[in-house]
Parts: structure tokens; sequence; C-alpha cells
């Protein structure tokens, strides 16, 4: 597929090769008995797992009007077709959102429709079969559930909503995916995706306030699980000490000593990620966000902010009034939940903040925009807010900023490559070829512009890019946070 081309976009990249002659890692590792048990999954496939699988999906169906809106509306138009960029990167035609929808589509017409079940045939129905298993574990997590396919769709089809429904029915019947699986049970055990003990999340802290005082020559504090303090910061766990993440968390929390807000950190829910989303698990869901509610109670806080990422603020802004509401302990002169960069741009808008752009004119800098952020989420209390916000904090520090020629539009703007638990090694392959249509944006920015700093808000993004990057042959450290930037213009008071 280095031939592929992706209209309207300039001067071509071709797709580098991960692994030659090979096209193995395009399907993640399946989950552990002793994983899956944990979360309450069966450890291997159940012997009745055809008919356990049909009544799951009959069950999510039920229970879900819109999922059952979604299966029935499609026309195959194809107005979905060149939007997804593993479709995009693969040419795998299984890879259009419109396949593999039809690929639990199929099974649910047979079981579920009245033609399905008397002319099968007809209407392009499919027994539940083992192959037909394998072919939903394969192209269910070939999907990063950027919902790109869903704005574009006359129906408005979420195929995140289909993708999350079969891998509920996988881990129903045993087949859970390793990855993700690992990491909610690891954020419900321990209260962070990574398995950071107490200990270790207060001496990374203590590092980062030493680093910060050499920095500024100020006393900047990195708080743990200080009762009464005014904000309980929630962020990914990566900021805690992973580049690039972690000059997101000095910028936090010079902003907060800017601020004059007093503010601490969870070893409770030291995690804002909620992994349990991209297998529409509901209850996992809770159980990882309920940690949070938990931490919150306990510290007595009057505010919670959280910190840049992507889907964690899809599962804060649309689910936690249902999953951990109400708020009524929270100051209600203030969101509950309130972004992180929500936070920062209210201050930025009442002149609280004394930024100098100077100091990143080193950087010449364009924007990537999450998914869960641009398509499935709101910043602020404007029109578009959630790509005027971001955008907004970063001219505010810097001096030379550029687009990326792909637009900032919903339609528009492409997926990193490994959303919704494919940031996994053995996916390398497929995370590679699917960051290709963002990549060749960034190629052309550069090329136009002499682009060397593409921030971005998501921890999944950050992480994925500072691995395919070098991939197609760009530095590394060209990605960074927004509050990196701010970390650097920002000017501190004694």
């Amino acid at each position: 597929m280095a031939d592929f081309k992706i209209p309207t976009l300039g001067k071509q990249l071709e797709i580098p090769p991960v692994t030659p002659g090979a096209s193995a890692h395009i399907r993640p590792y399946v989950a552990r008995p002793e994983q899956q048990a944990k979360l309450g999954f069966p450890g291997e496939l159940v012997p009745d797992w055809q008919h356990k699988a049909v009544t799951r999906l009959g069950e999510l169906v039920r229970d879900s009007r819109a999922l059952r809106v979604f299966l029935d509306s499609c026309v195959e138009c194809g107005a979905c077709t060149e939007k997804c960029h593993y479709f995009l990167g693969t040419g795998d035609p299984n890879n259009m959102p419109v396949a593999r929808q039809n690929l639990l589509r199929s099974v649910y017409r047979r079981y579920y429709t009245l033609p399905g079940k008397y002319v099968p045939w007809l209407v392009g129905a499919r027994d539940m079969t083992k192959e037909v298993l394998d072919e939903w574990y394969t192209y269910f997590h070939q999907c990063s559930q950027c919902r790109r396919c869903a704005v574009s769709c006359p129906f408005g089809i979420d195929t995140a909503e289909i993708s999350m429904a079969a891998r509920d029915i996988m881990d129903t019947v045993g087949l859970g995916q390793k990855y993700t699986n690992e990491v909610i049970e690891k954020v419900q055990r321990i209260g962070n995706n990574l398995g950071m003990p107490g200990p270790a999340l207060r001496d990374t802290l203590e590092g980062l306030e030493e680093d910060t005082k050499e920095e500024t020559g100020i006393d900047v504090k990195f708080p743990l699980d200080v009762k009464g303090a005014e904000v309980l910061l929630v962020t990914p766990s990566a900021d805690f000490f992973a580049e690039p993440h972690v000059d997101g968390l000095i910028g936090y929390a010079k902003v907060f000593h800017a601020a004059g807000i007093s503010w601490t950190l969870s070893t409770h829910a030291s995690e804002m990620s909620n992994f349990a989303l991209f297998i529409g698990a509901r209850e996992h869901m809770q159980a990882t966000a309920m940690r949070i509610r938990e931490a919150a109670l306990d510290l007595g806080v009057k505010r919670i902010i959280v910190g840049e990422c992507g889907h964690a603020w899809r599962v804060a802004y649309n689910y936690w009034n249902t999953l951990i509401g109400p708020f009524d302990f929270l100051d209600p002169n203030f969101p509950a939940p309130q972004h992180i960069c929500e936070f920062t741009y209210d201050l930025i808008q009442r002149n609280a903040l004394t930024l100098d752009k100077s100091a990143n004119d080193d950087k010449v800098v364009t924007y990537h925009d999450s998914c869960n952020i641009a398509r499935a989420s709101r910043l602020g209390n404007i029109p578009g807010g959630q790509f005027v916000l971001p955008r907004a904090i970063i001219k505010a520090c810097v001096n030379h900023y550029h687009e990326m020629a792909s637009g900032t539009t919903e339609e528009a703007t492409f997926c990193c490559g490994a959303g919704a638990g494919l940031l996994t090694d053995e996916l390398m392959e497929l995370r590679v070829k699917g960051a290709y249509p963002r990549m060749q944006a960034l190629k052309q920015v550069i090329d136009q512009h002499g682009v060397n700093y593409m921030a971005a808000m998501c921890a999944i993004c950050k992480s994925q890019f500072t691995q395919v990057l070098p991939y197609y042959e760009f530095p590394r450290d060209l990605v960074g946070s927004i509050h990196g930037l701010v970390s650097r213009a920002i000017r501190l008071g004694t």
C-alpha cells in the first residue's frame, strides 16, 4: 500500500515498512484467563459461546435504541468509505466503516430481523460462526472509535458504538483484549493505568518540585492528598514521568501557582483515563470513575479539574453525571467537572496569567485535534469551543503558529491512529498505517512553514506520535503538550 494516495493533501508520503515481508502486527493479544477473571469475564471461550454471543447482542440492542437504529438504518451509500484512517492506511476493504459495521450487522440481521431469519442470503445475514468471531476480533480492534465516519454519515451511524458493542460481546464470551483489560484492572485495583503505588507517585512529584525550583527559582508545589484543597486535579498517569507528557503537568502546577489556587493530586484517584469506555462496559466505567468521586469527597475539595486527555474527557463530559454524580458536594459556581484547558483559557481571558510568547520563539507550532475532544465532547460554553480553546491557549503562548491543511472541523481532523485500546506494541504495524493521514498533513505544514512542534492534548495521541514519528523520518520530540508551551511562556512572581 505504499502507493496509496490521499487526495488534496499535497506531496505524498510513503507508508513505511514496519515488519518487512509480514503483516502479523494487526491483531492484538488475547487477554489471559486471570485478566479476564479479575474483571468478571470468562477466562476462555465458553463452550456455548455462539448462543451467549447472540443473546448478548440481543440484550445490547434491546437496551440501546441508538444501537438498533445504527444497525437498521445503513443503506451502504459509501459516504464513510474514505473517512477511516485505517482504511486509508491499510487499503483493507474491511476497514471501510460500512464494511466493519456489517461484520456485526450481518449477525444482527440473521437473528433479530424477519428477512434475516427466513431469507438470510437476500439481506447479507450470516450465522454466528468461529470465522465470524475471528473477523470481529481482528477488525473491531482496527477501529479507534474516532467517530470521523459518524459525522460524515447522512444517518449519523456511529461506528464507535458498534465497535464497543462488538467488544462487549467478545468479552462476554471470553475473548477479551489483553492491553485494554489489563489497564482496566490496574486502575481499579491501584488507582492508575501504570500500576504506580502511592510512594512512587510521591517520590516522582517531589522530584518534579526540585526540577521546577531549579528552573524557576520558585517553590512550585506538586501537592498530593492535601485535604481541604480547593481543586482535585485528575490527570493521565503518563503526565507524572513520561516525555512529552510531564511538561504538561509542570504547566498545570505553574498555572495553579500563578492563579493562587490550592490544589492537590490523589493517590486514590491518580488516573483520569477510563479504558472501560473502549469495551462498552458501563459497570467498569463506573468502577473506574468512582475512585475520583471517593477521592473528591475524602479530600473535601470544591472543584474537580481534569488534565489534558481525549477519551477520558469524553467520559467525564458525557458520562460522569450518571456514573458518579450528582456533584452537589462541589462548588456550584464552577463546571463539574472542568477541563484544564477551560480553566487556563478563563485565566488568560481575565489577564490573570503573565505569558511571554518569546519564550517559545524556537517553536513553530501546529496543533493536532484529539478525536474525543473534537467529535465526542465539548470545551467551554462557546460554539466550537473544543477547537477554539486549545488554539487560543497556544496562540497566547507562541508567536509562530500554523494550522494543518486538513482543517479544523469535526469532519476534517484525523485520528492519531492508536485510540480505543490500540496503543500496544503488537499493533505497531496497524498504528503506523493508521497514522498515515495525520502524518501526511503534518508533512505538508512542515514543508510549508517549518513546523517543529506539534501540540497535542490527548495522552494517547502523544504516546502514539512519539513512537510513530520516527517511522516517517520525523523527530520523536516533534510532539508536545499544550501546557508544555504554557509552562515555558508563563512568568511567575514570588
